[in-house]
């Protein structure tokens, strides 16, 4: 569990870190149609951890609504956004880090699926790290050339041109 605290944990310095650099309309911008905005991704992210983590392995009620967090086009400002997502993952943090490890392999039903509380945690880490990095490839879209890197390699082990 504690792995997976710190998954999310760095998952979400790399959404602020994009945050950071944009506009509130940056966030609502989609480059189609058919295609979400930050925002409704980040919404997205609530939804999905509350569902699997919160409620999955902490026990809370379920009152997700899915349809609702792509649907959403009232433009929220990105700082509301970021503050609901620490939120949530504050939420998540709790529950995992008060979770037994002895029941990781109890059976849940969660979003209609059958699993394991550790399955869930799993899709859940791996679904919120995928989604930060699709918020990453948005926000260099947006910036082009003035997108600000979080890390940068300082030596040739880390991958940095060759000194």
């Amino acid at each position: 569990m504690i792995e997976a605290r710190q998954t999310l944990a760095g998952a979400l310095q790399k959404i602020a870190h994009c945050l950071d650099q944009l506009r509130d309309e940056d966030v609502w911008w989609r480059q189609h149609e058919s295609h979400n905005s930050i925002q409704n991704i980040l919404l997205h992210l609530c939804g999905n951890v509350q569902q699997w983590i919160v409620h999955g392995v902490g026990g809370t009620p379920d009152d997700r609504d899915r349809v609702r967090e792509f649907a959403e086009r009232q433009p929220l400002g990105k700082d509301e956004l970021l503050a609901r997502l620490r939120v949530t993952l504050a939420e998540a943090d709790s529950a995992l880090a008060a979770f037994p490890p002895e029941r990781l392999l109890e059976p849940r039903r969660i979003q209609g699926f059958d699993t394991t509380v550790l399955a869930a945690v799993f899709d859940a880490t791996s679904h919120f790290v995928g989604h930060a990095h699709q918020i990453v490839y948005i926000t260099r879209l947006r910036l082009g050339d003035a997108y600000r890197f979080q890390w940068t390699p300082r030596s040739p082990e880390q991958g940095a041109a060759g000194t």
